[in-house]
């Protein structure tokens, strides 16, 4: 597959803080590449260089061939985005938002309103196309920042996540229509804080923490790779139980603890029902392993503000 996008010792420092610490990735086209990361870590930061928002401090990044550092207007007429903020004019209607946008790409206007009128079709949007933005509800909100992202055709969309603060229909529904951009052949950028919508979306992913990746591949191989197949999960009443437990499973089992909770993780030729008769307590459960449990295993559980 030809390469998209591809970083090279990517660095972007803010007040002499290192924000992304010499990153290297690459985006094929057709594929959904995901960044994960806690708060902070630097997924944000990546994006904006990426889509030209931000200059590029160290290291060399190309889109589509070019040198973000000396082509940034013209990969911009070659690329979607959908940034955190909507930024969508409440005193234009919904189609006038995508007839008005579309000038910044050059694009006739009896073509600028065919093509609007069409990705607002294909957003579900069309009954919506002469109320004003304010109307309308999150979700539809951001099926319309989407449109808008496809209004100049391009080859690649940045996503930085796309249905943070969603209702899970309106989530869902995106995810659907993203996978069928996908499908058409759109590179997609994404990144997110719902592990199932990685999941979902991405062919690949990175997980990133401190401005730097920990880990890469496709969500089942870093499930595989990272946790297993199986997680079982009990509670220790006391520190005496606790210690206990940890005694009897350490040599045979992977294993994270947070307070009074213990996750056992369960590789290929290991069984989680053996696991729950070593431990034996009554608050245990077992369950598929996900790609909420490799990020948790990874970046820990704290939460970063």
């Amino acid at each position: 597959m030809k390469t998209l996008i591809e970083a090279r010792n990517l660095v972007k420092k803010y007040d002499n803080k290192v924000v992304v610490d010499g990153i290297h990735f690459e985006v094929k086209e057709g594929e959904c590449f995901g960044i994960l990361g806690p708060n902070g870590a630097g997924k944000t930061s990546t994006m904006k260089m990426a889509y030209g928002s931000t200059r590029v401090d160290e290291g060399e990044l190309f889109v589509l061939g070019l040198n973000i550092k000396d082509h940034s207007k013209k990969i911009k007429k070659e690329i979607g985005v959908v940034s955190q903020e909507d930024g969508l004019d409440p005193d234009f209607t919904v189609l006038e938002n995508l007839q008005v946008y579309s000038k910044y790409f050059g694009l006739p206007s009896q073509m600028a309103s065919r093509k609007a009128k069409e990705l607002l079709r294909s957003m579900l949007l069309e009954d919506y196309m002469n109320m004003s933005c304010d109307s309308l509800s999150g979700g539809l909100k951001r099926r319309l920042v989407i449109a808008r992202a496809l209004i100049n055709d391009p080859k690649v969309i940045f996503l930085d996540e796309p249905t943070t603060g969603l209702d899970p229909q309106a989530r869902v529904w995106i995810w659907e229509a993203l996978s069928k951009l996908k499908k058409k052949g759109l590179s997609l950028v994404l990144t997110t804080h719902y592990m199932e919508e990685a999941e979902y979306l991405c062919d690949r992913i990175v997980i990133m923490d401190e401005g730097r990746f920990i880990a890469e591949g496709a969500p089942k191989q870093l499930i595989l790779e990272e946790v297993g197949v199986e997680v079982v999960e009990f509670v220790a009443e006391s520190a005496d139980d606790m210690a206990y437990y940890i005694k009897k499973i350490e040599d045979q089992y992977s294993h994270q603890v947070l307070n009074n909770k213990v996750k056992l993780f369960i590789s290929p030729d290991q069984s989680g029902r053996k696991a729950m008769d070593l431990v034996s307590s009554h608050n245990m459960q077992i369950r598929k392993a996900t790609l909420d449990d490799v990020f948790l295993k990874l970046t820990g559980y704290e939460m970063r503000l």
